[in-house]
């Protein structure tokens, strides 16, 4: 059975490093990875990458999705231009879909009500605390938190939010799962070992 398309949020000021580890080894397990932006127009990372997406996020629904990706950029900080993405969001944790965002992205589901009822994490409590959302009891002082469907990590936590990811959708499990954090966030060689064994 195909796997639905893991659809990943592009726009200007995308933060390049925080989703490379997730985008990567999901295309490994066989997830095709859609990007989309808020048109088909090119959009420029904040390392200065061009993309060109492949939909525009009108085009996408819940129904065709295995997971949305919701990257930090400078944008979700300076208006009200991605906005759009975090009302995307709500679609899809109402049809049961998973989301997953990351740093400023985590501010745009605050301002969008979503995080007032899950559990979640950010940068800091207090970046969130200025959106003014209603989710402050419910702050994680972790690297990534998972609450039923949706996953929010800080930015500096790109190997977490991976790992969340990958228990969520069942690419990884186990001691498979904690071999392949140790590997890439802590260098642990011996976890090498672990996911050789697993591959073979």
């Amino acid at each position: 059975m195909s796997r639905k398309p893991v659809h990943l949020a592009v726009y200007d000021t995308f933060a390049d490093w925080e989703t490379g580890h997730t985008a990567g080894y999901l295309a490994r397990a066989g997830y095709d990875i859609r990007t989309v932006g808020p048109t088909r127009e090119p959009v420029t990372t904040i390392g200065g990458l061009r993309i060109q997406p492949d939909l525009a996020l009108d085009e996408i629904h819940p129904e065709d999705s295995s997971l949305l990706i919701l990257t930090g950029g400078d944008l979700w900080d300076t208006g009200d231009d991605l906005a759009p993405f975090a009302r995307t969001a709500r679609a899809f944790l109402d049809a049961g879909v998973p989301v997953a965002a990351i740093c400023g992205a985590t501010a745009g589901l605050a301002r969008e009500g979503l995080l007032d009822d899950r559990d979640h994490t950010s940068a800091v409590s207090f970046y969130l605390a200025a959106t003014g959302y209603g989710g402050g009891e419910r702050y994680v002082e972790a690297d990534a938190v998972t609450d039923g469907n949706l996953i929010t990590a800080g930015p500096t936590e790109p190997v977490a939010f991976a790992r969340e990811v990958f228990g969520l959708l069942g690419v990884y499990e186990g001691e498979v799962l904690d071999a392949w954090y140790r590997l890439f966030h802590d260098s642990d060689a011996e976890a090498y070992a672990v996911l050789a064994k697993a591959q073979q």
